[in-house]
């Protein structure tokens, strides 16, 4: 696919699909059999991976976590312990993200309450 293809299908916008390509996140490759341009072709994991960016993105993960989880799980770059350690620390990184969640609506359902009972 191409990277037209690819935002259309992912919802992700080209630009933005660049910038994970230029952060490492995704690898587009070129198609060798063709030499009258140089556009960059997509694979279904690079979907996946756009997929996994978007949802890690979305719950406050930065580039360089997404990299590391994307470098446990599809690249040979870590032994099987290390990959596990990456997966544990993030796990854990989601348990304290859910911790502050939790006091955070604690804390605007205590406002409402406030607004409700005109005490703001």
């Amino acid at each position: 696919m191409l990277i037209n293809e690819i935002a259309k299908k992912t919802g992700i916008s080209a630009h933005t699909i660049r910038f994970y390509e230029k952060s490492g996140l995704i690898e587009g490759k070129r198609d060798e059999s063709i030499k009258t341009n140089n556009y960059f072709h997509y694979d279904e994991e690079t979907i996946e991976k756009l997929e996994f960016i978007s949802d890690a993105k979305s719950v406050g993960f930065t580039i360089r976590e997404i990299g590391q989880v994307i470098d446990a799980w599809y690249n040979n770059k870590y032994s099987k312990d290390e990959k596990l350690k990456i997966l544990d620390e993030k796990l854990l990184s989601l348990k304290h993200k859910l911790n502050e969640i939790k006091q955070m609506k604690k804390q605007i359902e205590e406002f409402k309450k406030d607004v409700l009972n005109d005490m703001c």
